[in-house]
């Protein structure tokens, strides 16, 4: 049996009642600012082809922008008195400016019956379906057309809990279940949606078409997952080389006399000078971040097709983002030891790790004579090996760092272009209790990649952003049930 015959494009109707936000949907469907958007009925009055995807070879899907509904309830009183309602709609000359919510409605119809392969009709999620009455109208004048219809529920809000979203969904598709020609109710928000969504959109589509059309929506499908694959990886590759960067920043602390030295490692006792040296490094350190954290931020925004830039995140720089290394000197410690009776709380768990956390519990920790400073000493330059004092960033706030890399890559992800120039919001709660979940599933992984950067073994990032995109995939995964296979399978958009 020979293949079935292919044609060259896949094109779909976005279609729905005036001012619902059809124009905002494409802009955020499209990648890119089409038509107006404004709120008041009627802004687009005339439908417009616009490519979504396109293939090296010349496939092409189209995403059509059509004028919404006008006066419904008008209109189909008019159709049921006809013999042919969408044929006499069709052969009707209305005014544009005098009658324009009959001239958009027929400019709406007369675009799902010539061009559509399959209509996406928008809802709008805070409505009551009940209460839509036009809904039901406009479906009516849609099941005389005969056009398959994915019904996008729009105006879901900010992301939420996949089931509390589910709940919004089903309320849609089970008051829409009555109209065959409805064959699909999936939640696609303009301002809040994430990538892999679009992809079940995609797979649904290629459900609805007809046989000469599927091949060409295969390799269509491949384009568009290709195009956000190369979107993930670069993002994670951002995202993981700020994070190996920060771990081999340091600075050094200047300008200590011996005296300061002395004071320096008893200072949450004494404080003084060798605190204000260590303090004026811990922010140059945090400076750094903090451009840092912009930067990034801004590759994101641009990988995503989005405007505007990241407002500059307020680091608040608590001593224990910082860990301070050696050395200390035996005698300035054996001095030290001179005023402590023993060696100072929590040190043993701290140089088992790599260094001492300054204002994270280790100095505070009382007096518990662990062992004399003179080995305490020892000990610390034993563990640190560097030749001046210098602050860097703690393994803890660099897992913190990984968590906040993450939270951002969900929120430019899920940043519609609809929505405009990108502005910075607070992520949903559940999202932090993913984050952290994803990230303590995987922290041993996380410390190991992040120590072979600070010893300079994984000049390129790659052991940081193999972790960071095992952990951003599962994330994903988790919020997105229908992305299981999108990372395993390229080409195929699973369920």
């Amino acid at each position: 049996m020979s293949p079935p015959a292919t044609t060259a494009s896949v094109t779909l109707s976005l279609i729905s009642h005036t001012n619902v936000g059809k124009t905002t949907l494409a802009r955020t469907l499209l990648r890119r600012d089409i038509g107006e958007v404004a709120d008041q009925p009627h802004v687009t009055d005339v439908s417009e082809a616009h490519t979504m995807i396109e293939t090296a070879d010349g496939l092409r899907m189209a995403l059509w922008d059509t004028p919404g509904f006008g006066d419904t309830a008008h209109l189909l009183k008019r159709l049921k008195s006809a013999n042919s309602p969408i044929g006499w709609l069709l052969s009707q000359v209305w005014d544009r400016f005098r009658d324009r919510p009959l001239w958009c409605s027929q400019q709406a119809v007369r675009n799902v019956q010539s061009d559509a392969d399959v209509v996406l009709y928008l809802v709008n999620a805070t409505e009551d379906p009940s209460a839509a009455a036009y809904v039901g109208m406009e479906m009516q004048i849609l099941e005389w057309i005969g056009k398959p219809v994915v019904v996008l529920v729009n105006q879901l809000g900010p992301p939420r809990e996949a089931a509390v979203e589910a709940r919004e969904v089903e309320r849609w598709k089970s008051a829409l279940g009555q109209y065959a020609v409805v064959r699909a109710t999936l939640g696609l928000d303009a301002f809040a949606r994430c990538w892999v969504q679009e992809g079940r959109l995609l797979e649904t589509v290629g459900e609805l078409l007809p046989a000469d059309k599927r091949v060409a929506h295969e390799a269509l499908t491949r384009a568009w997952q290709q195009r956000n694959l190369d979107v993930f990886q670069a993002s994670i590759q951002v995202l993981a080389g700020q994070i190996a960067r920060s771990a081999r920043d340091r600075e050094s602390i200047v300008g200590e006399s011996w005296e300061d030295k002395v004071r320096g490692v008893i200072a949450p006792v004494l404080g003084g000078e060798a605190r204000r040296a260590r303090e004026r490094a811990m922010t140059a350190l945090a400076t750094r971040l903090d451009a840092a954290i912009v930067e990034s931020t801004n590759r994101l925004i641009e990988l995503h097709g989005l405007e505007g830039e990241a407002a500059a995140e307020i680091l608040e720089r608590m001593r224990e983002n910082f860990t301070e290394s050696g050395p200390v000197d035996a005698s300035i410690a054996a001095i030290v030891g001179g005023f402590l009776s023993g060696a100072l709380g929590g040190l043993a768990a701290d140089l088992a790790a790599g260094g001492l956390t300054v204002g994270g519990g280790a100095i505070a920790g009382g007096l518990l004579g662990a062992f004399g400073a003179a080995g305490l000493a020892k000990g610390y330059n034993l563990v640190k090996g560097a030749e001046k004092p210098t602050v860097r960033w703690s393994p803890e706030f660099l897992a913190g760092l990984a968590r906040g890399a993450l939270l951002r890559y969900l929120a430019v992800a899920h940043f519609g272009r609809g929505r405009g120039r990108w502005q910075e919001s607070e992520a949903p709660t559940f999202w932090q209790d993913e984050v952290a979940s994803a990230v303590a599933v995987d922290r041993q992984a996380l410390d190991a990649a992040i120590a072979a950067s600070e010893r300079g073994e994984d000049a390129d990032t790659r052991r940081v952003g193999q972790v960071i995109a095992r952990m951003a995939q599962a994330l994903l995964q988790r919020l997105y049930p229908d992305a299981a296979g999108v990372f395993e399978q390229p080409g195929k958009v699973p369920r």
